[in-house]
């Protein structure tokens, strides 16, 4: 479920016509609809309220301070992986209470930050980190609270390049070495185990994944407390999939989730963590570009663009479908025709789609991409010296440029030029 739809011929964010956006902002820029994060966090909200629980926003998904607002006053948590992170969270009202701190190389900078700012927990994924965590926290006379990362060796049958639960994936700690690893962290001084950490990767399409995963989780949660550890919160991860391609994808709903998750591990009492990120922002945003040119090749149309893979790179890095549509809904009756569409920027993998069939467009007629809400703007660079582009968050009638777009020479002048030049 989204708010983008087609009211009198033109498509609408929520009550704001993209077109009215795109005169006044210019383009590319993203555009994400408060209404749709907010029943999207809702939707999976509401899957657990069976149990103590918080939903953590994966904020590598969509890292704008306006949207962590959002959620976060909502009654989100955030899952960090970086300092950045953190104060950003921070910055936007979050409390360190509701922010778990999440990733596999996380510094000793990164960690007395948070340490000093209040977090909720880490998510440890080695015996190193664990140690270095350890030393930090003494030294500053506080005590850590951690969860393990636990790698079952569980395959989520997604792209390779997202998953994260297998034994060569780089994540965690195999769980077949997690009761000598949780017996080293209660040695300790500076950390509390609190519980386990879960995480198998992203887009996932099936629940039977996360059901052999927390399969394991469960029983190791039983073997730990026999150890006499005290486990009282589970870590489940994110990686609920999303609908890219409309009519076609149907991912298991967050309800669904949510009642596996109850039969999994609802009897061990535990205060249940989850970590979405794509689940809540992907189908909130688009991405909304211009034609620059069609331009007609030896065997097929190219639908040129002002966006480019340095604007959104999922295309181009994962081979991920974007549907792409018209800003001015179709006409009934006219007859399709295919397009390559690309990107200006100098490099073939600049390709967003191959053979997609759209209505026939002009030069200068705006297109919108869908599910473009995570992993688009956080990805985005400068390379061929593109300015990043804006975003716009737009709630009901009204909208806001939450990230302006820089000027040329904004971007230039961050350059300097040493003096023996």
């Amino acid at each position: 479920m989204d708010h983008f739809l087609y009211k009198d011929g033109a498509l609408c964010a929520e009550d704001v016509p993209v077109a009215d956006i795109a005169a006044q902002v210019g383009t590319p820029f993203y555009l994400y609809s408060s209404a749709t994060l907010l029943s999207h966090f809702k939707a999976m909200d509401d899957a657990l309220a069976w149990s103590d629980h918080l939903v953590c926003f994966a904020m590598k998904s969509l890292s704008n301070q306006a949207v962590l607002k959002l959620l976060g006053d909502a009654g989100a948590g955030m899952d960090v992986v970086s300092a950045g992170e953190y104060k950003r969270a921070r910055a936007a009202g979050v409390p360190g209470d509701r922010i778990v701190f999440s990733g596999v190389g996380k510094t000793r900078e990164e960690m007395r930050i948070a340490l000093e700012g209040g977090i909720r927990q880490f998510n440890v994924e080695s015996e190193p980190e664990m140690a270095a965590l350890s030393d930090v926290a003494t030294s500053l006379g506080v005590v850590a609270p951690i969860t393990v990362r636990v790698n079952p060796d569980v395959d989520a049958k997604t792209h390779a390049k997202i998953a994260t639960g297998k034994a060569e994936n780089k994540f965690g700690i195999p769980i077949s070495r997690a009761r000598e690893v949780y017996a080293m962290a209660a040695a300790l001084p500076g950390l509390q185990v609190v519980g386990i950490d879960v995480h198998i990767g992203s887009q996932l399409t099936d629940l039977d994944p996360f059901g052999l995963a927390y399969d394991k989780v469960a029983e190791l949660t039983e073997t730990l407390r026999a150890d006499g550890h005290t486990i009282t919160r589970l870590d489940l991860g994110g990686g609920l999939g999303i609908p890219y391609r409309a009519g076609n994808d149907h991912p298991p709903t967050p309800a669904a989730y949510g009642k596996l998750v109850q039969e999994k591990v609802g009897h061990l009492g535990c205060e249940i963590e989850v970590e979405p990120g794509r689940l809540l922002t992907g189908n909130a945003g688009l991405l909304v570009a211009q034609v620059i040119y069609v331009k007609q090749g030896e065997d097929r149309q190219f639908l040129i663009l002002d966006a480019a893979m340095n604007d959104l790179i999922r295309p181009a890095m994962y081979e991920a479908h974007h549907d792409i549509i018209p800003v001015v809904q179709p006409a009934p009756g006219v007859d399709p025709v295919q397009y390559d569409i690309v990107g200006p920027v100098c490099e073939s993998g600049d390709t967003f789609a191959k053979h997609r069939t759209m209505t026939p467009l002009q030069d200068g007629a705006l297109v919108a991409f869908r599910s473009a809400g995570a992993y688009g703007a956080v990805m985005a660079s400068e390379y061929n010296s593109r300015p990043l582009i804006p975003e716009v968050l737009v709630q009901g009638d009204q909208f806001a440029v939450i990230r302006a777009r820089p000027t040329f020479d904004e971007m230039i002048n961050r350059d300097t030029i040493p003096e023996w030049l």
